[in-house]
């Protein structure tokens, strides 16, 4: 015989699975954000600030680029290695977010300023993208971009034709639209970790 149910029971079932929704909500609402693909490092660096020189001649700041998701990466154009190779991994995840042109700027900061002339930048960074810049500085404007990044970097011994190599952190720095240092790339890091936080900071603005 099929079972009837109490008038009284069906108020109670209907109370019931209003509280297991909420609590459902509650779970969910609640959770904390997707964790970003690349190091969080929001409150733990300062803002972008600086005064250098471009690779078109002219004077820069840090807040001239406000209103751009910024990479910062620093490195030097006789780089055999791993400044080509991050810097091409920034172009193919920029070519992967929509905006990615206009939204952005990657500032390479040369730490090998004696070499690396603004004309020799420009020619270094056109073949990466329209939203590569070069920039340059003296090395005491130089050491203090750094100093304030903890970025370190060194000169080894000049060889019989005068090359040197250059030692310097990989880390790209990166920077929401408000110039707030937000995250952290590393060598490890595949384009599309960068271009996944990318979407997600160019959709915050």
């Amino acid at each position: 015989m099929p079972t009837v149910s109490s008038p009284r029971a069906r108020p109670a079932r209907r109370l019931t699975g209003l509280v297991a929704g909420a609590l459902v909500l509650l779970v969910f609402g609640c959770a904390p954000e997707d964790p970003w693909a690349l190091k969080d490092i929001s409150g733990l660096m300062p803002r972008l600030e600086f005064t250098l020189t471009s690779d078109a001649g002219q004077t820069v700041h840090g807040r001239d680029y406000r209103g751009k998701v910024v990479l910062l990466y620093f490195g030097y154009t006789h780089c055999p290695d791993i400044c080509p190779t991050t810097m091409s991994k920034l172009a193919r995840a920029l070519d992967q977010v929509e905006g990615g042109t206009s939204g952005t700027r990657v500032l390479f900061v040369s730490v090998d300023p004696e070499r690396d002339s603004r004309e020799v930048l420009a020619r270094y960074v056109e073949h990466f993208g329209e939203q590569f810049v070069g920039i340059r500085g003296t090395q005491r404007q130089l050491k203090l971009l750094t100093k304030r990044y903890r970025v370190t970097y060194g000169y080894g011994e000049p060889d019989e034709d005068g090359n040197y190599p250059v030692s310097h952190s990989s880390a790209v720095f990166v920077f929401d639209e408000d110039g707030q240092a937000r995250l952290m790339g590393r060598r490890q890091d595949s384009v599309g970790a960068f271009a996944a936080d990318l979407r997600r900071l160019l959709g915050e603005g």
